[in-house]
């Protein structure tokens, strides 16, 4: 994963001067050490906040180490201005959390009331307008501490990514997919900067990498993964041209970004010019952490790389697709136990997911754009879809959407997918969530969500969860349990 930041991280330590300092060393000692235990890597700062001018020391020492994530640590009540003023100052990713006490031998010249400060410091942090990551508990032990502070290293990634991301677009967005057309105003909220193009732009960049003399080593590498689902090989030529030609475009124009993900639109004249579909490609590119959603969905691609973040591992987008049939969930009781039908649903789209998260695939065509396109041929313009049953497994359905009046709203549910034969074309698998049903009825329908969702290969929603919470979005759904309504929902059912 070579476009995801490297979070480095710091700990400093605070104090009220009416308090021994060596308290709040000393528990910031323990934190780091069981931290290292944890292999968690993280900077210890030398110098203990009990004033202004030692705020001015600490940032010298965090920024020589290079750490661009903070955790200020209340190892006792700790001095409201100056911590809170660490914090303003830092200019990146900032935790508060504070020490628990240790012993009942010890609450006389060792009790350190960071359980009092860290109240007296949220009151500041407001005045500041600040908004820090607070874990939902942020008092505890050193490993307690540890165990937070691993947290804030995932929270942390997403941030500092977004903070330095350039999302690319190809192609207006579908007419046909109002849906994925929603305004980018928030993004640069965000400060994600977009750069969109026309496909002409990336028509003649394609043609301009013909004869590319690195085409055959990707060819190769092509093969390599594809092994016996190679399906259609005198295809790969192209898709590897264009493969060439997405790295190098993402090169050559990230300009002051650092981290780059791609919307493009995908059908139907991409069909008809280039002579393939771009699916299998888009999966290469997310499985080295650089997201391409098709039919130039903005925010599928920002949501693809948020989980990117999140997961250190590739992400995808999926259409929230289709229901399962009722004979198959009867002929599946046993693996389907504990879910109910509307609990379940099939996530799919052409071809895009990463092989490293697909039970079985190989290299197929667009069946629904050979329809259109060539129905009555061998395929051909239509080839180029990494096709299979994705693999079973723990999965969070996530997504960061912008709504028509330029406002961010997101949802979050955890799941898995269920190891049974979806039966049908394309990447697909069979999902399921706890009171999906009711999901789909008051969070995407009555969100007015779109149809693609970002999946990540692992539970994450408590993360994911925190983030969107740092980034300003205050409706963050959920899949409600069974015993709470939702806003509207109706109680007479």
């Amino acid at each position: 994963m070579n476009n995801i930041p490297k979070v480095k991280l710091g700990i400093v330590s605070v104090s009220r001067d009416c308090f021994p300092v060596e308290l709040s060393v000393e528990r910031r000692k323990a934190v780091v050490k069981v931290c290292t235990e944890k292999s968690i890597e993280i900077f210890e700062a030398n110098t203990a906040v009990e004033n202004e001018k030692d705020v001015l020391k600490a940032l010298q020492e965090l920024k020589a180490s290079g750490t661009n994530a903070l955790v200020v640590y209340l190892g006792n009540f700790g001095p409201e201005g100056p911590e809170t003023i660490l914090a303003q100052k830092f200019g990146g990713p900032v935790m508060f959390v504070a020490a628990a006490e240790e012993t009942e031998s010890n609450l006389i010249n060792g009790r350190g009331d960071a359980y009092c400060g860290m109240l007296n410091a949220s009151y500041n942090l407001a005045l500041r307008k600040l908004n820090p990551y607070i874990p939902e508990y942020p008092v505890g032990t050193p490993e307690e501490i540890a165990d937070m502070v691993a947290d804030f290293e995932t929270i942390a990634r997403i941030l500092l990514g977004l903070s330095k991301l350039k999302i690319f677009t190809f192609g207006p967005r579908p007419h046909d997919f109002l849906a994925c057309n929603a305004p980018i105003k928030p993004l640069f909220d965000l400060g994600v900067e977009v750069m969109e193009n026309s496909e002409l732009d990336l028509f003649e960049a394609f043609n301009n990498h013909k004869d590319d003399p690195r085409i055959p080593a990707v060819i190769k590498e092509m093969e390599q993964e594809l092994g016996d689902g190679n399906g259609y090989p005198g295809i790969l030529p192209k898709l590897a041209q264009y493969e060439l030609t997405l790295k190098d475009w993402a090169e050559d124009h990230k300009g002051a970004s650092e981290y780059v993900v791609f919307a493009n639109k995908c059908w139907p004249a991409f069909q008809t010019q280039f002579g393939f579909v771009p699916c299998y490609v888009n999966s290469r590119l997310a499985s080295i952490g650089i997201p391409v959603a098709c039919e130039t969905d903005i925010y599928g691609a920002l949501s693809e790389y948020i989980i990117t973040c999140a997961t250190q591992l590739p992400a995808t987008l999926l259409d929230i697709n289709n229901t399962v049939p009722k004979d198959m969930y009867a002929n599946n009781q046993n693996k389907f136990a504990g879910y109910s039908l509307t609990d379940l649903f099939m996530g799919f789209h052409c071809g895009n997911t990463p092989s490293c998260h697909m039970k079985d695939c190989s290299m197929k065509y667009q069946l629904i754009m050979r329809r259109l396109l060539e129905p009555d041929k061998e395929p051909d313009i239509s080839r180029g879809t990494l096709e299979g049953a994705i693999r079973p497994g723990d999965i969070t359905f996530f997504r960061l959407q912008g709504t028509a009046d330029s406002q961010l709203r997101s949802y979050v549910a955890e799941g898995e997918i269920i190891d049974v034969d979806p039966k049908s074309f394309g990447g697909i698998g069979i999902f399921a969530i706890k009171e999906m049903g009711r999901f789909y009825r008051h969070v995407l329908i009555a969100g007015r969500y779109p149809h693609h969702g970002g999946v990540a290969f692992k539970h994450v929603g408590k993360l994911l969860f925190a983030a969107m919470k740092l980034l300003g979005v205050s409706d963050v759904a959920f899949n409600q349990p069974a015993a709470m309504l939702y806003k509207d929902e109706n109680p007479f059912k």
